[in-house]
Formats: structure tokens, sequence, C-alpha cells
């Protein structure tokens, strides 16, 4: 076979960029001549094919809102005991950070700046798995809603209108499953991970597919956690030290230790919903997708503030069971982690640059998987960002959630990889109805369902934002969570917002009214204007029984959690931060289209930090602070119509300006979470956000990038450093 053929080309990313393929005809061609001749496809066209843009239309779920919703319990802790007979234990001394022996831990519980006990151990493997998002029976439908063909994996075809079970979809998981294990942390008792890398193991002789990791490496990243790089879980790190290559190979292993303890030791800097998955070098967002995601509450126990007990301190929802094993559950405090997806067609063509670069070789790519129908289809590098047209909630699609008539603390994650949702919570007379029999097609189809007589019925009282809770409550009749963000809302389940009590046997809908038909940005929210046809019913609720509740709502005087202080404005330290604030561009690449994400117009480089763009001071300093020091930088987004949710690893900050207008003490209408910390900045399309930092307890390699994961897998991230 001639060298230009297919089956021959090894094409790295880097490469692809210099042939300066446009994105447009990139689809075009792919969706022509590839699909006709692909035997007699030149290099150049063959790195077209690589940049597929097209996606299936999911099966639709017949018999939606009847499974239950998934609550994950505490993970137990592995015993002292068991601990002690481990061939390599955990510990604080050289070597003992990883099975590669080259790590330790930078600082250790023990330390007298911690002075914590020895940590909390607990073991968690990853494992190729399979995972069903629904027991409901499904109608293969095709993008204008009509029945379609199917397929399985035995080369059958069933013909248009046969309902189907669906086929379970391989996973690489944490321990197996998704979403992965819940740890209930407390500050003051500080946790130790073990992550072992079982993906080489494939006992079921699972179909992996074309996504996931190629070589098997995992990365984890407790996402935000206080911590040090080498258990931080970022690439920037991984690359130089460890085990210096993009992420932890199969057969070894690495203790991520997280102390629990807060930026500084300063209990402002406390959090409350953090997460952990994987953070693997240009692999982040298909590792995601394909599992790895697992959920980290972590409570503040001093003088019971919020140690999920809600008859002490801030008595926030939430009835506390200790368990004999050393975890603790908490009832009426349930995390919610959402997560679009969508499934194989078995005749969408699967082609994109990560084929091109040999990663993927058993699929045999570009060509279409009947084989695959109803399993999770994924595309690297989409155009705008990767959206599903299923929605899940703790992986479970369209759940049902029966709750008391109590009041509940519901933690929200968007573990999406581009998704943003605006959240509501309505009532409905007549209930979904399925999009595409209200006469609905093409990307109108995403979510399957609608209610089109949903109102509004109840209000959230937020009291978290991914920094952990906020100052005051706020009450909300929506909120926008991004990719990567929590929130943290508090639901009254014994009356509407209209004062008439609920009822047994009542129904809610969880309803997101935010439409966004590609990763790129919103079409619809109540920010831009709400499409008023869009309502899409992603969990239902119903009203159960009566139960006691001493839990009480927070009166929006009532301090939750002082915010750090800031410098004066009108001081000289502010003065002297402003002009030699760092600052950071994101922006599109110019190699041909969509090609490329990029910082201050370069690709994230593991080996150096970024430079600043340059600031008033007329200087571009390198992306280096001195430990203990605080600084002002400044993201900006370079425009193309993008959002952008953009996430610093250590520690939160605090939005002080955000197109040249002060923020603090009043946050933007547009973002009210201004007002508190965040670990994610929500970059609307052409804004200049600018944050206050702290770098403290730590030195080493850390990152900065965008959470929409499609843009950090393709260079939009960049390293910067701690130095002593």
């Amino acid at each position: 076979m001639s060298k230009n053929k297919v089956d021959n080309i090894q094409f790295s990313r880097r490469d692809f960029l210099k042939l300066g393929v446009a994105g447009t005809a990139a689809a075009t061609l792919a969706g022509s001549r590839l699909l006709k001749n692909i035997d007699n496809i030149t290099a150049a066209e063959a790195a077209v094919a690589f940049y597929l843009e097209a996606y299936p239309t999911s099966p639709l779920i017949l018999s939606p809102f009847n499974d239950q919703l998934p609550i994950p319990k505490a993970m137990a802790p592995i015993a002292k005991s068991e601990v002690g007979t481990w061939a390599n234990p955990p510990g604080s001394a050289a070597g003992q950070q990883n099975s590669y022996g080259n790590e330790k831990h930078q600082l250790y519980c023990d330390n007298p700046k911690v002075g914590y006990a020895d940590p909390i151990v607990y073991k968690i493997d990853l494992r190729v798995s399979t995972h069903s998002f629904t027991t409901s029976q499904v109608l293969p439908i095709d993008k204008s809603g009509k029945p379609t063909a199917s397929y399985d994996a035995a080369g059958n075809t069933y013909p248009a209108g046969a309902v189907r079970d669906l086929p379970a979809s391989t996973i690489y998981g944490y321990n197996g499953t998704f979403p992965g294990p819940r740890i209930n942390a407390e500050y003051g008792k500080p946790v130790l991970v073990r992550f072992a890398n079982h993906l080489d193991e494939n006992p079921d002789n699972l179909d992996r597919q074309d996504f996931g990791a190629p070589d098997y490496t995992f990365l984890a990243h407790l996402h935000n956690g206080h911590t040090a790089p080498e258990s931080d879980g970022n690439p920037n790190y991984t690359m130089n030290y460890g085990p210096k290559t993009h992420g932890y190979l199969p057969g070894t292993w690495c203790d991520n230790l997280y102390l629990n303890w807060p930026a500084g030791g300063d209990d402002r800097e406390k959090q409350s919903f953090l997460w952990f998955h994987d953070h693997r070098m240009d692999h982040t967002g298909s590792n995601v997708y394909k599992g790895m995601v697992g959920l980290y509450p972590i409570y503040d126990p001093k003088n019971g503030m919020d140690m999920g007990d809600e008859t002490q301190g801030l008595r926030l929802p939430g009835v506390r069971t200790n368990n004999v094993d050393g975890s603790f559950d908490v009832e009426y405090d349930i995390p919610l982690a959402f997560y679009d997806c969508r499934l194989d067609d078995g005749t969408t063509m699967h082609s994109d640059i990560h084929d091109g670069a040999g990663e993927f070789p058993d699929a045999k790519n570009p060509r279409i998987h009947p084989e695959w129908w109803g399993k999770t289809f994924f595309r690297h590098f989409p155009n705008h960002g990767f959206v599903g047209d299923i929605f899940t909630v703790n992986g479970t699609a369209y759940p049902m959630l029966e709750v008391k008539r109590r009041k509940y603390r519901m933690r929200f994650l968007d573990a999406s990889i581009a998704r943003i949702y605006e959240f509501k919570l309505m009532s409905s007379t007549g209930g979904p109805k399925a999009s595409k029999d209200l006469g609905y097609a093409g990307d109108d189809l995403q979510g399957q369902y609608r209610i089109t007589d949903g109102q509004q019925c109840m209000k959230f009282t937020q009291i978290a934002t991914d920094g952990g809770l906020m100052p005051f409550a706020m009450t909300r009749d929506s909120f926008e969570i991004w990719p990567g963000k929590r929130r943290e809302v508090i639901v009254d389940f014994t009356k509407y917002q209209d004062g008439t009590p609920t009822k047994k046997g009542d129904v809610i809908y969880l309803t997101n009214v935010m439409k966004m038909n590609d990763g790129r940005i919103w079409n619809n929210s109540s920010r831009a204007g709400l499409d008023p046809n869009y309502k899409i019913p992603v969990m239902k609720i119903v009203i159960g029984d009566d139960a006691p509740d001493n839990s009480v709502l927070p009166a929006p005087t009532k301090l939750l959690r002082a915010t750090p202080p800031l410098p004066s404005i009108t001081s000289a330290d502010w003065k002297s931060m402003m002009n030699n604030r760092l600052i950071f561009e994101v922006q599109r690449g110019s190699a041909g289209g969509e090609i490329e994400w990029l910082i201050n117009g370069a690709p994230f480089d593991p080996t150096l930090p970024a430079v600043s763009l340059k600031n008033p001071a007329g200087k571009r300093p390198l992306a280096q602070q001195k430990l203990g020091s605080f600084a002002l930088w400044e993201i900006k987004n370079g425009g193309g119509g993008w959002v952008h949710p953009f996430h610093f690893h250590m520690e939160e900050h605090q939005t002080v300006m955000r197109n040249g207008k002060m923020v603090i003490p009043k946050a933007d209408a547009a973002h009210p979470d201004d007002g508190s910390k965040e670990d994610l900045i929500a970059l609307d399309g052409g804004e200049s956000v600018i944050i206050y930092r702290g770098f403290r307890d730590f030195v080493g390699h850390y990152v900065g990038h965008c959470h929409n994961l499609a843009h950090e897998d393709h260079a939009m991230m960049f390293g910067w450093d701690i130095v002593a």
C-alpha cells in the first residue's frame, strides 16, 4: 500500500497543525469523499478526515424518570492493620510517594506547620468495566427524530421501529464504577489515597473503543484540593517528576496526600465540595468522559460548624451517621454529578486527529462501527467542544429521586466535557414529552424530553460555590453551572414558592433551561433570552412522607464563611499589584481553522512556566510566584464568541474586577458568585477578569487551563510555579 494511504499514516497532533487544514473544509470533505473512497485518501486528505464534525443521534429512552437516582455511600477506609501489611506502605520518607520510588511527600501530616495525625488511607483501583445509563428500553431514531435501523456486536441489523435494550458501555472507572467512590472528608483529618493502575487488565475482553488514554495511563487530580504538586495530579509536574511522562503507567501506583488543611491554615479558606477526576495530558476529556469521576465532599467539624449534623453550627441540612469502619454518611445531603453523553448510532463515521496519530489502531478508523451501537460515542476534538444529547445525574439518565417533606442540601457538580447548564425547579401538569413527538429534529433533540407547560415552582437558597461556603446565602430562581464548577443549594420541599404546602406524591422537575447546541456558547439562557420552549427535565423529584427536620435555612444576613481580606484598593500595595499583574489571554490558534487552543499565543509547554503579556509596568514576567506571596492575575478572553471555564489549581481566588469594573463589594449581576471564593472563572466572550490569588504552603509546578476539556486537551493550558 502507498505511503499516502490511511493505514500507513502516523500523524502527531503537531504534524496535523502544520497542514493548516481549515475546520469547515474538514467537515465538508470528511462528509463526502471519505465516505465514498476511503482507500484513496492522500496524507493531507487523511488529516482532514481526522477532524470530522459529525455526531450520532442517541436512541430515545422510552421510559425516563423511573430509575432511582444513585446516591453514593461513603467509601470505607483501609484498616490500619491492613495498611501495615502492604509491601510498600504509605509514609513520609523519600521514595514513598509512588511505585517508582523517586518522590516523597513535600509536607506530611506530622509537620509542625500542620500538626495532624497520620492520614486516613483509601485505596482506589483504576479498572476497565462496564456501565449502563438506564434500564429502560430505547427506540433508535435518526437526526429527524424518525425510527431508524440499529445493530449489535454480533453483526445483526434490526429494522426501523425495533425497540432495543441498550448494551453496557465500556468505562475506565475508579474502582470500576461511574461515578467513582465518594470520600467524605473532614478538615483536620488528612486523607491519603493510593491510586493503582489496572487499566491494562481486561479480563472480560471488553471492546475499549476509540477513546481513553491509548497507553492506559491515568493522572488523578483532586479538583481543587490544596495539595503539594506531587499529589495534585497535574501534567506540568508529572511530565518532569514522578513518572516523567503523561501519567502513571499500568502496573504503577501513586499516593496522593490530601491534608484537608486550609491554605495558610486560615479557616476562611476552607472548602466544602471537591471532586477528583483524571488529568492525563492530551486525554483528560476522553478519560473523564470514559468514567474517571469521583466525589469528595469536605466537612468542617470545628465548633460543629459544618460537620453534617444539622443540630450544630450553621445547622445546614444533614443527619450524620458514623460508621464502624471509620467513615460517615450524611442523609439529606446529596451530591449530584451532571454529565451529558451521546450513544453510537452505528452509522456515524469515526475519525479525528487522535486516530491520525495512530493511537487507536484496533479501531481501524476512519470507518463506521455498527458493533458499537448504543455505547458511548466520543470525538476528541470537535470544533467547539463535545456536547451530548442524553443528560445524566450520578451516571443515570433521567433518574427519579423521592424526597421527604423537609429541607435538603444538594451539591451540584458539572462533570460534563463542555456543556453549561442553567437549572430551575419546575412543575408540569402534562409531564415530559419526547422532543421528537413535538416535531423537533437535529440539535433540538438534545435532552430528548421537554415539559412544554413547565413553570417555576420553587427557589434555591445557594450556600456555596466551588470555593466553599459563601459569605451569605443567596436566593436564586435559577443558577448556571459551568464545567468543573460546583454549586451547593438548600431546597425546602415542604412548600412551593408561593407558600402553598407540598403534598405526598407531588412531582417537581429539576429542569435545564440553557439551550447549548455546541460547546462554543449557549444559544439561550436567562442572561441571553430564554427559549420558552426549551425546558429539559433532567431529574424527577417526587415528594414523599414527612420527616423530622432540625436544619435552619440561613437568613440572608447570616454570615456563613467570611472571605479573606483584600488589600485596600487605595493602598500602594494594590497599585503595585495592578501595575505588575500577570496577564494571560486565552485564544484560538491560527493553524488553519479552530484547530488548537492557545494561551498568550503559545500551546502548553510542560518544561517552562508561561510568560505574561506585557503588563502596565511594561514587563512580561514569568508565571512564577514567591512562596507565601499574593498577586493579581488577569485572564482575558481573546474573542471568537467562545466562553471558557478557566480553572487554576492549588488555591482559590477572589474575583476583584470584571471588564474593568470592581466587583467588590457588589458582584456583577451576570456573575453573582464573583462575591465569593472560586477555583474556576466563568469567562464570557471577550471578557477580562482580574483575580486575587495566594501562593502558600507548597513549592513546585502547577497549571491553569480551560475546563472545556476539548480545549485543555488541545493546548489551552499553561504552567506556573511557586518558588521558595
